[in-house]
């Protein structure tokens, strides 16, 4: 499900949360919100970038390694890894 941004059309007549605008998870069939559900003031939709991840960068993260059950290593040196995420060991060393 998308987050939708929203934010008092008058600031002045908002309650703090929607004066300084909040995110909520709707339903793209679902209608827009009109109202703040706090105080009841009228509220529209902001544009906002999207959050895009590019390429497989994230598949490398130390914490998707881990949640996947795997181990990476970095060359530290001449036939020498150092452990960066995961269980093992935490040096490999070719001696």
């Amino acid at each position: 499900m998308p987050i939708y941004r929203y934010q008092a059309i008058e600031q002045s007549a908002g309650c703090k949360q929607c004066a300084g605008g909040f995110e909520r998870m709707q339903k793209m069939a679902e209608a827009p919100l009109r109202h703040c559900p706090g105080c009841d003031a009228e509220v529209c939709k902001v544009i906002a970038a999207p959050n895009v991840v590019a390429g497989k960068a994230h598949l490398t993260n130390p914490n998707h390694i881990e949640k996947h059950g795997f181990t990476q290593y970095r060359k530290v040196g001449k036939g020498v890894y150092e452990k960066t995420a995961g269980k093992g060991p935490d040096y490999i060393s070719g001696d």
